[in-house]
């Protein structure tokens, strides 16, 4: 009964969604599937055993949907917190953005139209210091290393926020919700500098969880004889002769690091938003100090749902610049391709933290390498396999029928892992199970060219390509993938591609002459340096240790 319709999901090369919930009577099969090749909206399908034929006789729209949910899915509204530009990125930069590029990748794939935002600041004493250090203006700074973030996030295959807004495009914005607090009673000014009053704000501490005495305790807090509470904090700072600054009705000067974040998310996402995203760092006091500013002054929630991802550690302490324990992404990029850096963010849960070390990335290296080394032998098999015919499905029994029904179901599983609190790891679990099915069937005896194998590793290309898109991994051509590996290792070791691929010519004129003593002694030589050779039946390949 099942394989109509998942047949021809395979055989027409439905990437956004499988038939899938399947329900017989006697007369019909009813079954979900997607809205269309680019959504994962679904539709309730009936099929007619009899006639052969098959139509929608529930959209999953309009009337079939609660007023939340379709407002929700007319818009879901995302705000992660930028960085402060004044340096190039880091690995813990990586981790949110990569993190929150696949919150935004799933909930379009689920059908959702999402608004991301971005923001960066580009004004802030370590940027003012920095261009006082280079003899540059602020804005010379940031825009040098919003460039190079950029060009960060690009190479991650991070995509682009919505909207990236930049805190100096803003200043009225602030100025103006600095007065309403005032208005208020939140806020107070002295000599220059506006200070917002957390004890008037009854919620302060609602999201760390924390009273006021107890951050104040566990809290690094500066000695300023200007506040009211020590924990009082900065929404305008007075400007300093030589620094930068803008006209307000307190004098000249520049926002607080709080303020900005309320205003932008305000601008572009309204009171209330969906959810609200970044480092757990964040929480205390970043983010409970936009939620006094923001909800002191609408009185109303600023975002439904908060999510904070879990640091990047090394030796177990938190990556920081301040620390001075941090890789650059570029660094990393240099040795290992952007995937690697992606696949061994994602594997672990977002709240999580996670260890760095050269030994975690050797690890996730050799993982993706298996991964691509499966996708090889699929796009292999492929090509050179016949087509799938329209019986193709009714025949599958044995291997053929149990790797058809994994693969097919992928999505499913995948979708119940993400569905449980963004569970990308074992959302990957269930994809490297996979590929140790693959690998199984491929192996197995029996297992030649037929029409039956092409429809059940057809599938398993499509369920991977499906899940890797909303992960942002498993993109590239196997081929352009070890290529692209083996140019970027051997610059690293000295090497070069021509001389490896001419050895290995040689290797082969010995062994056509039987001279086995010479192909080992190649053989050895290109082992001293990391490369390790596989004889296929059509050529041999080579990768480094």
């Amino acid at each position: 009964m099942e394989s109509y319709p998942r047949q021809a999901a395979a055989t027409g090369q439905f990437r956004y969604g499988q038939p899938r919930t399947f329900r017989a009577t006697t007369s019909s099969v009813y079954f979900l599937r997607s809205t269309g090749s680019r959504s994962s909206a679904l539709r309730l399908h009936r099929w007619d055993r009899a006639t052969g034929s098959c139509e929608v006789i529930l959209s999953g729209g309009g009337d079939a949907m609660t007023a939340a949910e379709r407002a929700l899915r007319e818009r879901l509204r995302e705000s992660a917190s930028g960085i402060t530009a004044y340096d190039v990125c880091h690995v813990g930069h990586a981790r949110s953005a990569v993190v929150f590029d696949v919150v935004t990748r799933y909930f379009r794939y689920r059908g959702y139209d999402v608004t991301y935002v971005k923001n960066f600041t580009d004004v802030d004493d370590k940027i003012i210091a920095r261009a006082e250090r280079e003899g540059r203006t602020i804005g010379e700074v940031a825009e040098t290393f919003i460039a190079a973030h950029d060009e960060d996030m690009a190479a991650l295959g991070v995509e682009r926020a919505t909207v990236t807004p930049r805190a100096t495009e803003h200043i009225d914005g602030m100025i103006a919700l600095i007065r309403t607090l005032l208005e208020k009673g939140l806020a107070y000014v002295v000599s220059g500098d506006v200070y917002y009053a957390v004890e008037r704000f009854a919620g302060y501490g609602k999201l760390s969880g924390r009273g006021i005495e107890e951050m104040l305790a566990g809290a690094r807090i500066d000695v300023n004889e200007k506040k009211t509470n020590p924990m009082d904090f900065a929404l305008w700072k007075g400007s300093k002769p030589g620094e930068p600054g803008w006209d307000s009705p307190w004098g000249k000067g520049r926002p607080g690091w709080h303020i900005e974040c309320s205003v932008m998310s305000q601008r572009y996402l309204g009171d209330t938003f969906d959810i609200h995203g970044g480092g757990e760092d964040l929480i205390f006091p970043h983010h409970e100090n936009e939620i006094a500013q923001s909800e002191g002054a609408t009185g109303r929630p600023l975002a439904r749902v908060w999510m904070h991802n879990g640091f990047v550690r090394v030796n177990k302490e938190k990556m920081s610049k301040s620390l001075g324990n941090f890789s650059t992404i570029r660094e990393m990029l240099a040795v290992h391709p952007p995937e690697v850096l992606r696949l061994f963010i994602l594997q672990s849960h977002y709240r999580s933290p996670v260890d760095f070390s050269d030994q975690a990335l050797r690890e996730t290296r050799t993982g993706l390498d298996r991964f691509y080394e499966t996708r090889r032998k699929i796009q292999a098999a492929l090509s050179g396999g016949p087509a799938a015919d329209g019986t193709a499905g009714e025949r599958l029994t044995g291997g053929h029928r149990r790797l058809y029904e994994k693969a097919t179901g992928l999505q499913e599983r995948f979708a119940g892992a993400m569905d449980d609190d963004l569970n990308t790891a074992r959302a990957i679990g269930y994809i490297f199970d996979g590929v140790r099915q693959v690998n199984a069937y491929l192996d197995a005896e029996g297992q030649a060219a037929s029409p039956e194998r092409t429809l059940v590793l057809a599938a398993a290309r499509q369920a991977f390509d499906r899940c890797g898109d909303v992960l942002g991994l498993f993109r590239q051509d196997p081929r352009d993938y070890f290529a692209m590996d083996q140019r970027r290792e051997t610059g690293r070791r000295g090497l070069e591609v021509a001389e490896i691929e001419d050895l290995i010519a040689q290797r082969l004129t010995a062994r056509q002459a039987r001279n086995w003593a010479q192909a080992d002694a190649i053989r050895q030589r290109l082992a001293e340096h990391g490369v390790i050779l596989q004889d296929g039946p059509a050529a041999t390949t080579w990768k480094f240790a």
